[in-house]
């Protein structure tokens, strides 16, 4: 591809043809301000927050979408342009919810941010005082359409991941964000991936909060409160204390976690060996006596939850394990309980997720209860900084026992690939006792589908990996045309992983526009795995006690009682 070359405030550039202009400012180190571009997901120039001048155009121009040429001039900080950016956002500012004080977004507001660069005058334009109604249905996420400012990154996001829960109704100045036939959003097609929360660049939209209902338990003499966390929240909680971007913060996150007061903190990658354990054999079985192929993973609730909707028809081919998230929470209120004297009821569970979807998953019926809140990595960076704790002056603190060491399998389930990998190190064992590869490089990295092929005891074995839930449709609709041949599938709703889930925290443009935040995060977890004693989950000596001292055997009979679920289909509007 040609090279063009231009200057941008005076400075030359050269990037290949076909660039923008916002793109290519960044190589001059300049950052164009914008509302509604966000990379990978949204990129139409309506909020015009990032006009600029060029030579050639008439007028202004949206940076987002113009695209370079040869010799071309660009001006980003004239006073014509500072005069248009201060009235866009006066504008915008004339019919928004100005509550910043009790924000959730308070400090971490791009609107907030640009408003203060630009002063802009919130009161400068008279605009309508909204009062549309919360929507407070869902369990996981929270809507306010008068903080919104109908950038429609969120639109944006939901139709990528082939959701489609929402979308702009009406038009001119009563537009607004919304659900066909204004239905409330948790009678959608929404699977509450939370991919929305991440994509909204103000605080019109929010997780469902279960931080209180926890430091009401934490106060609660009667109450034993245990943490666990998920394998991926490592590698994102040191963003909301300002760490550098694919930081591994297990350590201080254990050490912050045991500070919110007298709790236990465990590792949820011992259940993800666990799940690896079940899903493994379950996957053996299936493979041996003719069982329902391909079989997919089960671990990711917007998944399931977008399979029971759109494709209920695979229903069967999901494996029937509950997610390490539920497995723990059955594991807590049953074994664990058992072998501390503590009655179930006593015992508060409350699982740290990088995901919105569970906390739906926890209120599933099929799912008894057994984890009383999931909170989010953001919930729980809420947490650390209401307790004053100085997150990065903590020492590093192991997890406490029984339930502290786990394998590198376990680890890698937050990146995409990496339940497969775990699955495969595994199965490949209990198939071919002599078969003895470790790593599977064909299922790692963040491209939205990957296949490989692996030969194991004379048999082919045919994977595929995706994340993201478009891809995940291309991977059913490939799979019903005959197109597509698998034995297993792993699908994470969202695109990269668990790393990039709606409950990780949410960065500024300037970074979620730069900087590639699904490698960075996976390969904390991966360089975590390398440099684990035990890298397949069935060395785990935990999970050896753990069937020794209650299950017997993967998929026995109290296996399956505790450890596996049903799905039903669900047919919305």
């Amino acid at each position: 591809m040609a090279n063009v070359n231009l200057k941008i405030n005076n400075i030359p550039v050269t990037v290949p043809a076909g660039t923008t202009v916002l793109e290519a400012a960044r190589l001059a180190h300049i950052e164009i301000p914008t509302l509604c571009y966000l990379k990978d997901v949204a990129c139409v120039g309506s909020c015009r927050m990032c006009l600029v001048e060029a030579t050639g155009a008439r007028g202004l121009v949206a940076a987002c979408v113009y695209p370079v040429a040869e010799g071309m001039e660009v001006k980003t900080n004239t006073e014509k342009i500072r005069k248009s950016r201060k009235m866009t956002l006066e504008l915008l500012l004339s019919k928004h919810k100005k509550k910043c004080l009790s924000c959730e977004r308070n400090h971490n507001c791009e609107l907030q941010r640009l408003s203060a660069e630009y002063n802009a005058d919130e009161d400068y334009f008279e605009g309508e005082t909204l009062a549309n109604p919360i929507d407070e249905s869902a369990p996981y996420v929270v809507r306010d359409n008068d903080k919104c400012i109908n950038c429609m990154r969120c639109v944006a996001a939901c139709k990528k991941q082939n959701v489609g829960a929402i979308g702009p109704i009406g038009r001119g100045f009563s537009v607004h964000v919304g659900s066909a036939g204004e239905v409330k959003l948790m009678d959608s097609v929404c699977v509450g991936c939370g991919q929305c929360i991440v994509a909204c660049p103000v605080g019109a939209l929010k997780e469902r909060t279960t931080v209180d209902e926890v430091w009401a338990a934490i106060g609660n003499p009667e109450k034993k409160v245990v943490f666990f966390t998920a394998p991926s929240v490592r590698a994102t909680l040191g963003e909301a204390f300002d760490l550098p971007v694919g930081t591994n913060a297990e350590g201080k996150m254990v050490a912050a976690i045991r500070r919110l007061g007298n709790v236990e903190v465990f590792n949820m990658d011992v259940t993800a060996d666990l799940t690896i354990l079940e899903e493994a054999n379950e996957l053996v079985a299936r493979i041996k006596n003719g069982g329902t192929m391909p079989m997919f993973t089960s671990c990711c609730p917007g998944w399931v939850k977008f399979v029971e909707q759109k494709y209920p028809e695979f229903i069967p081919n999901l494996s029937t394990c509950k997610s390490p998230q539920e497995m723990f929470g059955g594991l807590l209120k049953t074994y664990y309980c058992e072998k501390m004297g503590i009655a179930p009821e006593n015992l508060y569970v409350v699982s740290v997720i990088p995901c919105t979807a569970k906390k739906y998953e926890c209120k599933r019926p099929e799912m008894n209860g057994e984890v009383d809140a999931a909170i989010t990595t953001r919930e729980l960076a809420r947490m650390i900084k209401t307790a004053g704790i100085k997150f990065a002056d903590l020492p590093d603190e192991a997890f406490d026992t029984p339930f502290a060491t786990a394998t590198g399998g376990g680890t890698i389930f937050g990146a995409t690939g990496g339940v497969m990998e775990a699955a495969l190190r595994v199965a490949a064992k209990v198939l071919d006792g002599t078969f003895e590869v470790i790593d599977f490089p064909e299922v790692r990295g963040t491209a939205p589908i990957k296949e490989a092929t692996y030969n194991v005891a004379g048999r082919e074995i045919r994977v595929a990996v995706a994340s993201g839930l478009a891809n995940a449709s291309e991977i059913l609709e490939g799979i019903k045309a005959g197109t597509r041949k698998y034995d297993f599938v792993e699908i994470m709703a969202c695109p990269g992983g668990c790393v990039n889930g709606g409950g990780q925290p949410t960065l500024p443009d300037s970074i979620r526009n730069s900087v590639d935040l699904k490698s960075l995060r996976a390969a904390a977890l991966y360089t975590s795995d390398k440099t684990n004693s035990y890298r397949a989950s069935d060395e785990s000596p935990v999970i050896e006690t753990i069937y020794k001292e209650y299950f017997g055997s993967p998929n026995s009979e109290k296996a399956h009682k505790v450890l596996h679920t049903h799905y039903h289909a669900d047919k919305r509007i």
